[in-house]
């Protein structure tokens, strides 16, 4: 089988340069392009370049559509609009989208799931082995104990993170909702402040720091009388995000259209 021509959105950003170069050094795969946005300085660089390998031969550019019809996937850690445009247009060329943007709205899932009726959509708040394997055992866990124990999420990111909780955060919210068999929605408390009142029983509670240049810390807290149980998954190099990025765009080679996430890829 021939090598699978990925192709990097927001290719000189700090994660799309990681992303470049884990293609680069991922086989069966090759760097075949990348886009960024109209009047960046980086389009018509060599991808390979900016991203800090030896040339490539492949120059970035701003005409996406042009690009996603000659990939057979795309990875895309961008921004929440511009992914909803990604998908669309990997619907049309049919082929693989692997999404690690966080920040939707509400809707955009629906929106995703449309695309996916003729694109293999992957998308995760977070690519990496070991923060899906603590959303399991979040889900396990958070079934086995009662509203006796509180659960508590707390991250930490980099001072330039834009969107919170981060995507990871939810993940872990929803994964404990589902254990518990609730609506995240209806228990989530993403802010206290003030004179709160005690804690309302089956809340899910979610604490964000921002600072420095933290790449990725997740914590989820069960809190009893008496006992405390805690889980932690610290990221201290953002090219485990990438690897699992092309991984699971390599995954999605022959699976067909769907809606899929990183368990799905993992198969956990």
């Amino acid at each position: 089988m021939n090598d699978m021509r990925i192709a990097v959105m927001g290719a000189s950003g700090r994660m799309g340069r990681s992303l470049v170069r884990a293609v680069h050094d991922t086989e069966g795969a090759v760097v075949a392009g990348g886009s960024e946005q109209a009047g960046s300085p980086t389009i018509g660089h060599d991808i390979g370049e900016v991203a800090g390998l030896t040339p490539l031969g492949v120059a970035i550019t701003a005409d996406a559509l042009e690009l996603i019809a000659h990939v057979d996937a795309i990875i895309d850690f961008t921004a929440p609009a511009a992914s909803l445009q990604f998908a669309a247009l990997a619907a049309q060329a049919r082929i693989v989208h692997v999404v690690g943007t966080t920040g939707f709205g509400p809707g955009d899932d629906e929106k995703f799931a449309a695309a996916a009726r003729h694109a293999t959509i992957v998308k995760a708040g977070n690519m990496s082995l070991g923060v899906n394997l603590l959303v399991g055992l979040t889900r396990r866990v958070g079934a086995a104990l009662g509203e006796d124990f509180d659960i508590e999420i707390v991250e930490m990111h980099h001072r330039a993170k834009v969107d919170a909780p981060s995507g990871t955060a939810l993940m872990l919210g929803e994964a404990a909702a589902e254990g518990r068999g609730i609506d995240l929605g209806d228990h989530a408390i993403r802010a206290r402040d003030g004179h709160t009142g005690p804690r309302p029983p089956g809340a899910i509670g979610f604490a964000t720091l921002r600072g420095g240049d933290v790449v990725g810390e997740h914590a989820v807290i069960f809190a009893g009388s008496g006992e405390r149980i805690e889980f932690s998954h610290r990221a201290t190099d953002r090219s485990i995000f990438a690897r699992g990025a092309v991984r699971a765009a390599l995954w999605g080679r022959d699976k067909g259209p769907g809606l899929f996430s990183m368990a799905d890829v993992l198969g956990i």
